[in-house]
């Protein structure tokens, strides 16, 4: 039998299809992963298709060395995505092989956890050991009389606590037996599967339930305002789907809502749920991987790559808080989340759910239009009204006198929340202390020397931070070009307004959520766990606080800035102001108690803000989809950049341009096309010490033909030391 194997090298120049011949009684077949010859070394390769015939002559033929696994590692229905994805985006098939299975698993790094176990023969439990254990042996009494419970005790417990020669000695005479155990490393076992709560759905929850189980083969945008119970609809939906023997997928945006998710779901459907995402230990996530792929565990609950979860048979696909930019893959592999999860939940005929407070434009468009089936909770489970939204003008704010950082609204209604003994968020999308470092006297900025950024100052290490290439710098004490010691520090971040918040309320415990304090393993887990306990009453943080988390306490939101995300470059960048303040404010009020939200701006008769005062997300999509119907932006376009980076700017600058005129040549010949076409330097000119150009299109016609026009215009132009790659919409065009 012959085996189409693609060798996990990631090369285009092998990224093919190779031939080689095995034994039936390998056992091999499609989705293996094997080892086997390549050039005058051995590597491992994915089965990909089985075949009795091959062209490949015989004399050049080689064998497959050997199986790498007891079973296939690939299922029939990822290798079939594998092809859709290397088609529509362009990718190389190993690179999307190696999205299926953990990393670890690559050259045999990591494997099943196996612990020996110790137990008391059954033939002498019931014996006189005076004649087998002499009396000065005090160990291997000890050892003997532990093991009496008829319990199996731990080898290496008893080796640390007892001695290893006195188990040796008993093991070697038959009277104590060893048996290796597979142990599953689970993660956030702190996290102990306590007793569902009932809860009694409201009618609202109860109508989508079942208008979600009668669908078939659907994508469902779930359209529910915050703290409408959209979680106990998907569960509900999910426990239907397993009692038809079906498993199911649940995505999260944030790694930093798996434990809380987790907890849910641990609760309601105990060890049938496995947890995928890249916080995880080595270990513990092959060992989540393998249960799905085993079918012990039936529901994948996961951040994005848990979308290529190893279940069979799925009954349901949901992304939860489906607008948020995390969805879509920026680096390589480059894929879109929301059309892999369709693709998997067409080839299943399963229904899959998009649920938000906010969804994006592009899907709540295709809901409009009847594309994908909607349904709205409009109102809050505990029946309570939205949280009273107060807008600051901080313009005022500062003519009136008050500089400060928080405006007197702001400070004045955390005073009182915590004198309440209640607990506030606090909210600002900037880490660090201050966002640059600048010369008064001759206006010198602090940059990166490999990123054209302004670098970033962090008060608790004292040192200047790129947030692109993480390169570190000494902080500044004089100016280096005039010498001047009168050091400006600009916009503020999450370091800043903590230090502000402990010397305002000196007796009140502040927690920091950022990509600083969160590093470490668990570090997501322990701030939340610790500020769920009350342990803190005040939580600062950027957006991974903003969405997703339920705190009964939290009565009070302040967000600092903003203006933060309006004024970017970006066609979204008012959507993203409209998600960020409805998330952000949806975690105060969450229980009995009223919320409230105090939000500071420089620009409050923004539109922004008007939709978000009165939580208008339909009238806020109607002037945004105007605007983007007129301009041409998605959904009415596709966005399309050709990013060229290089260290050779002259190099790279030649390639773009030779791009260019291959993409102008085209573009001349669908010009219906083409609403716009236009090649510039990228707007952050360097990273990481390479030069960025781009080439930008919007495309409103005939997508799917021009953007592979465009790949074979960027393969044409494969140079080396010099990367080329296309983006369809993307998040970030900077």
């Amino acid at each position: 039998m012959i085996a189409e194997v693609i060798v996990d090298i990631s090369n285009s120049e092998v990224d093919r299809i190779f031939d080689y011949a095995f034994d039936e009684e390998q056992a091999i077949c499609a989705g293996s992963r094997v080892l086997v010859p390549f050039g005058n070394r051995k590597i491992e390769g994915y089965v990909v298709n089985i075949k009795e015939t091959t062209d490949c002559p015989p004399d050049k033929l080689k064998t497959i060395a050997e199986p790498l696994d007891r079973k296939p590692v690939i299922l029939k229905e990822l290798l079939v995505l594998m092809h859709m994805m290397t088609e529509s985006y362009h990718l190389r098939c190993v690179d999307v092989l190696k999205l299926f299975i953990p990393a670890q698993m690559r050259g045999g790094k990591v494997k099943e956890l196996v612990r020996q176990y110790a137990t008391l023969h059954p033939d002498y439990r019931q014996r006189d050991m005076n004649d087998l254990i002499k009396k000065t042996a005090s160990a291997q009494w000890e050892i003997y009389r532990l093991l009496s419970d008829g319990q199996a005790h731990s080898v290496a417990d008893l080796n640390r606590d007892y001695s290893a020669a006195a188990l040796k000695n008993l093991v070697m005479r038959g009277i104590v037996s060893i048996e290796s155990v597979e142990v599953n490393r689970t993660p956030y076992k702190q996290l102990a599967n306590e007793a569902a709560h009932c809860v009694t759905l409201t009618e609202e929850q109860q109508a989508a339930v079942s208008k979600i189980e009668q669908a078939q083969d659907k994508t469902i945008v779930l359209h529910g305002v915050t703290g409408s119970g959209k979680t106990e609809v998907y569960m509900r939906c999910i426990a239907e789907v397993l009692q038809r023997g079906q498993t199911a997928i649940m995505l999260v945006p944030e790694i930093s809502l798996t434990p809380q998710v987790l907890k849910n779901f641990r609760a309601r459907f105990g060890d049938a749920v496995a947890l995928l995402h890249s916080g995880l230990s080595a270990g513990e996530r092959y060992d989540e991987w393998r249960r799905l792929l085993n079918g012990e565990a039936t529901v994948a609950v996961g951040a994005r790559s848990a979308i290529f979860a190893p279940v069979s048979n799925l009954g349901l696909i949901i992304i939860d808080e489906e607008h948020d930019s995390s969805y879509l893959s920026e680096s390589n592999p480059r894929y879109p989340t929301h059309e892999v999860a369709a693709f998997r939940a067409h080839y299943n005929q399963c229904n899959l759910i998009l649920g938000s407070a906010t969804p994006s434009i592009e899907t709540y468009y295709h809901a409009q239009k009847g594309d994908y089936d909607l349904i709205e909770l409009k109102n809050r489970v505990n029946r309570h009204a939205m949280p009273e939204i107060e807008i600051v003008d901080m313009c005022k704010e500062l003519s009136e006198g008050s500089p400060g950082i928080f405006s007197r609204s702001l400070d004045n209604a955390l005073a009182a929340c915590i004198e309440r003994g209640e607990q506030a968020i606090i909210f600002i999308n900037r880490r660090g202390y201050s966002s640059y470092v600048m010369c008064r006297k001759c206006g010198y900025v602090a940059k990166c020397e490999q990123c054209d950024v302004s670098l970033v100052y962090h008060k608790d290490e004292n040192i200047l931070k790129c947030h692109y290439c993480n390169n570190r710098y000494s902080m500044l004490d004089v100016c280096p070009q005039c010498k001047s010691p009168q050091i400006k520090q600009g916009f503020m971040g999450t370091q800043k307004v903590v230090e502000y918040l402990e010397s305002r309320f000196p007796q009140v415990r502040v927690l920091r959520m950022d990509n600083d304090t969160t590093q470490g393993k668990d570090a997501h887990y322990k701030i939340l766990s610790a500020f769920a306990a009350k342990e803190a009453q005040i939580l600062v943080g950027t957006q991974m606080i903003a969405k997703g988390h339920d705190f009964p306490d939290v009565t009070l939101v302040g967000i600092v800035d903003a203006d933060m995300s309006l004024h970017f470059a970006d066609y979204r960048s008012a959507e993203r102001t409209y998600q960020l303040i409805t998330q952000v404010s949806g975690r105060a009020g969450r229980d009995r108690k009223a919320g409230k939200v105090v939000l500071q701006t420089y620009t409050p008769h923004h539109y922004v803000y008007r939709f978000a005062l009165a939580n208008d997300y339909s009238g806020f999509y109607k002037k945004e989809i105007n605007l983007r119907e007129i301009t041409k932006y998605p959904p009415f376009a596709k966005i399309v950049r050709v990013l060229v980076t290089g260290e050779n700017e002259q190099l790279a600058m030649a390639v773009l341009k030779s791009i260019y005129q291959e993409i102008e040549t085209y573009s001349s010949t669908k010009r219906e096309a083409f609403a716009y076409l236009g090649v510039m330097r990228a707007p952050l000119k360097r990273m990481q010490n390479k030069y960025r150009m781009q080439i930008l299109m919007r495309l409103v016609a005939e997508h799917r033909t021009c953007i592979q026009a465009v790949y074979q215009a960027v393969d044409h132009y494969n140079t080396p030391k010099i990367s080329c790659f296309v983006e369809i919409n993307p998040n970030d065009l900077r």
